[in-house]
């Protein structure tokens, strides 16, 4: 297969037009959409000797690099401004490749404080227990204690564009000018905010994931992860991570996911516009014990969030309803459009309620330990639906207001 010409890769392509464009891989019918290619085996040329059975492009074994996972990752890298890209099985998977590529024995990890469940695993028993990395987490809105934090040996800063599930914004140029005044590289999970919302590589971030399972994908029915930066980074975590350890995405995922992908300017458009308007519809109604989402002026870090994400605060809001857990699950029973459901990003709007215990929980803001909370994950529904299913349940939980 061959790619399209230049002009439909990136250069001046707005977001809309690189989402359509963007990665497209021609074979000889003319498909004007990349094929999808279940090959798990290329025929090799007549003359072998001089494959390098390890490479990591296409046309050789699938493990090494598919088509649609080659489309895919030039795909991911136009759209956030890289040079490279490698898509994994799924997010965390993606994580991992960073962490087991790039840090050895012996280093040191700077690790958000406010993190992602996995991610918070990975360091407090994976990765320290197992090979001797020691990880420090830390409060990054504070950035002399990351000034602190940092030491000698300290190889890699783990951050999250918005935490999950706290919604707490990360000053990312801030960070990177730390990070690399140390000599570390700055890992930025962008999950919350994929393009156009967002592009962390331009604001000094050396590598880029997404659990591409979430809005990339945005139809919630397929798995992958991703990592985006240079080529002299991406390429030791593709040799390492995915040819040596096999964490390659599948053929019909990376398909999926490109295919989802096309539509992301336009679906992150309606996911913002409905999540702005419920954040300040649940801010307004006294039943509400707290809301954190960083479009409202309420919000900690609204100011640093308005000046860094050119496309919006996003789609995902954490809030409680003024009540015990029972009470909270009770609210979330009484919803009828929004789902009960662990993930994030899809079409349909999904909600989680999460409890206040947990070690990692302890570094959270002090309403969420005290109510729990429930994360929101605004989808594509009309947003006067989802504003009536709310204000529903509200009524049956506590009666009208």
């Amino acid at each position: 297969m061959s790619e399209r010409p230049d002009r439909r890769q990136g250069g001046t392509l707005s977001d809309l037009s690189l989402a359509v464009h963007g990665g497209i891989r021609q074979d000889s019918t003319r498909a004007l959409r990349t094929p999808l290619v279940m090959a798990n085996s290329y025929e090799l040329p007549a003359d072998p000797s001089e494959i390098s059975w390890s490479a990591t492009a296409p046309g050789l074994y699938t493990r090494n690099t598919g088509t649609n996972q080659q489309g895919l990752q030039d795909k991911l890298a136009a759209l956030e401004g890289g040079e490279d890209a490698v898509a994994l099985a799924s997010g965390v998977a993606a994580l991992h490749a960073v962490f087991f590529t790039h840090v050895r024995v012996g280093d040191h990890v700077l690790v958000s404080d406010e993190t992602y469940e996995a991610t918070w695993r990975l360091w407090t028993e994976l990765l320290p227990g197992r090979y001797g990395i020691e990880a420090t987490f830390v409060d990054v809105g504070d950035l002399d204690a990351v000034r602190a934090a940092m030491r000698p040996n300290t190889r890699l800063v783990c951050i999250e564009a918005i935490a999950n599930p706290t919604t707490t914004v990360a000053d990312v140029a801030a960070l990177a000018e730390i990070a690399h005044a140390a000599g570390a590289l700055l890992m930025v999970d962008s999950t919350f905010t994929p393009p156009p919302l967002y592009r962390p590589l331009r604001d000094g971030a050396d590598l880029v994931v997404h659990s591409l399972t979430k809005y990339i994908n945005g139809h919630g029915d397929a798995m992958g992860g991703a990592v985006i930066g240079s080529r002299e980074l991406i390429e030791p975590i593709k040799a390492d991570a995915m040819v040596d350890v096999g964490g390659v995405i599948s053929p019909f995922n990376a398909w999926q996911i490109q295919r989802g992908s096309v539509t992301l300017p336009l679906r992150m458009r309606q996911h913002v516009a409905s999540a702005a308007a419920i954040a300040a519809f649940l801010e307004d109604d006294p039943r509400i014990a707290f809301i954190r989402y960083p479009g409202l002026a309420s919000h900690p870090q609204h100011a640093l969030a308005q000046r860094q994400f050119t496309g919006g605060s996003g789609g995902m809001m954490a809030f409680a309803v003024d009540g015990d857990p029972d009470t909270q699950n009770r609210f979330v029973a009484r919803l009828r459009l929004i789902t009960s459901s662990f993930s994030l990003g899809h079409d349909d709007s999904l909600i989680v309620h999460t409890g206040t215990g947990g070690g990692r929980v302890a570094a959270y803001p002090e309403e969420f330990r005290r109510w729990g909370h429930l994360r929101l994950s605004v989808g594509l529904e009309d947003t006067g639906d989802l504003l009536a299913d709310l204000a529903a349940a509200l009524d049956d939980t506590f009666g009208p207001h």
